[in-house]
C-alpha cells in the first residue's frame, strides 16, 4: 500500500515516454528506413502521384483537389475534436473538481488541487498542439490545391515549392492526428492514474500495427519505387 502514493508520478512518467518514445522511434524509422514504415510507403507513393498530376493535365489537376479534399475533411475534423474537448474541457473543469471527492480511494491517485490542475493541463496541451498542428496543415494543403492547379502553366511551375508545401501539409495533419489520439489516454487521469497506463500500451499497440508495414507491403513499395 505504500505504492499507491507514488501510482501518479510512475505510471504517468512511464505512460508519456511510451508514447513518445514510442513517436520518437517511428520518426527515426521513417527518415532511415522509410519503407519499413506504412507513413513512409505513403510518402513515396504520394511523391509518385504528385510527380503524375504535374503534367498540365486539367483532369489529373481536378483529380489532384478531389483527392485532397478528403485529407482537408479528415484535418479540420481533427481540429474541431480538439477545440471542442478543450471548450468541454474548460467548462466542466470547476464542478469536476467539486466532485472530486467521489475518487478518493488511493488507487485513483491524488485528488489535491494542483495534481487536478494538472490533469487537466495535460490532456489541454495535447489538444492544444493538435489544433495548431490541424490549423496549420489546412493553411498548407489548402495552398497546395491551388499551386497545383497553376503547375501547368511554365510561369507558376514551381516544382520543389509546390511539392514542399505539400508535404508540410501531410505532416502537420499527422501530428495533428497524434496528438489528439494521445490526449486520450491524459485525459482518463481524471479515473487514476492505471487507467491512463492501460490506454497508452493499447494505443502504442494499435499505432505500432498501422505504422510499421509488414513484409508484402515493403516488397510491393519495393518494387514500384524501383518501377519508378
Amino acid at each position: 500500500m505504500e505504492v499507491l502514493p507514488y501510482l501518479d508520478s510512475v505510471l504517468i512518467s512511464l505512460s508519456l515516454f511510451l508514447m513518445l518514445g514510442y513517436h520518437a522511434n517511428l520518426w527515426h524509422s521513417f527518415k532511415t528506413k522509410p519503407l519499413h514504415t506504412s507513413i513512409g510507403i505513403d510518402a513515396l507513393r504520394r511523391k509518385f502521384w504528385f510527380q503524375g498530376i504535374k503534367e498540365g493535365d486539367d483532369k489529373k489537376g481536378m483529380l489532384a483537389v478531389q483527392s485532397l479534399r478528403n485529407t482537408l475533411m479528415a484535418t479540420i475534423l481533427t481540429a474541431q475534436i480538439a477545440i471542442l474537448i478543450t471548450l468541454a474541457m474548460g467548462a466542466l473543469m470547476n464542478n469536476a473538481y467539486k466532485g472530486s471527492h467521489i475518487f478518493n480511494s488511493a488507487i485513483f491517485g491524488s485528488q489535491s488541487g494542483r495534481i487536478f490542475a494538472l490533469k487537466f493541463g495535460a490532456a489541454s496541451i495535447f489538444l492544444l498542439v493538435s489544433f495548431f498542428c490541424s490549423s496549420v496543415a489546412l493553411g498548407f494543403l489548402t495552398d497546395a490545391n491551388f499551386m497545383v492547379n497553376a503547375c501547368g502553366d511554365d510561369q507558376f511551375s514551381y516544382r520543389a515549392h509546390t511539392q514542399s508545401i505539400f508535404e508540410r501539409g501531410f505532416t502537420l495533419a499527422l501530428i495533428g492526428n497524434r496528438s489528439l489520439c494521445m490526449s486520450f489516454p491524459m485525459l482518463l487521469w481524471m479515473f487514476g492514474p492505471l487507467p491512463v497506463a492501460l490506454a497508452s500500451v493499447a494505443l502504442v499497440w494499435g499505432l505500432y500495427e498501422l505504422d510499421f508495414a509488414g513484409k508484402s507491403t515493403r516488397s510491393e513499395s519495393n518494387l514500384v519505387s524501383v518501377g519508378n
